[in-house]
């Protein structure tokens, strides 16, 4: 069994930066790839940076590409997702997630979830 838990949620303006922490645990948790998905009240669940386990290949969504950096700290089992020029658009409940196979874009391979943790950008 993996939980991932995520911290650092929180309110900033528009352009500013947040950077978001994922910690895994569990036996296997340093040999899954990992992803950041968001969700808004009434939308679905989206995806939006995801990172291979050992050659940390990085996979973003095209709204965040130059934006948002991946990465990850096997050692420490730690996934980070750094937010820079934030966006109110980017205002959402922010998910971490691990899976074992298949592709890192669709959310339906992700088999662990945590709880979310909440980013508001205001304008």
């Amino acid at each position: 069994q993996v939980q991932l838990v995520e911290s650092g949620g929180g309110l900033v303006q528009t352009g500013g930066s947040l950077r978001l922490s994922c910690a895994a645990s569990g036996r296997t948790a340093s040999s899954l790839g990992m992803g950041w998905f968001r969700q808004t009240p009434g939308k679905e669940r989206e995806f939006v940076a995801a990172i291979s386990p050992t050659d940390s290949m990085t996979y973003y969504a095209e709204s965040v590409k130059g934006r948002f950096t991946i990465s990850r700290d096997n050692a420490k089992n730690t996934v980070y997702l750094q937010m820079n020029s934030l966006e109110p658009e980017d205002t959402a409940v922010y998910y971490c997630a691990g899976k074992s196979s298949g592709s890192y874009y669709l959310l339906a391979r992700y088999a662990y979830w945590g709880q979310g943790t909440q980013v508001t950008v205001s304008s």
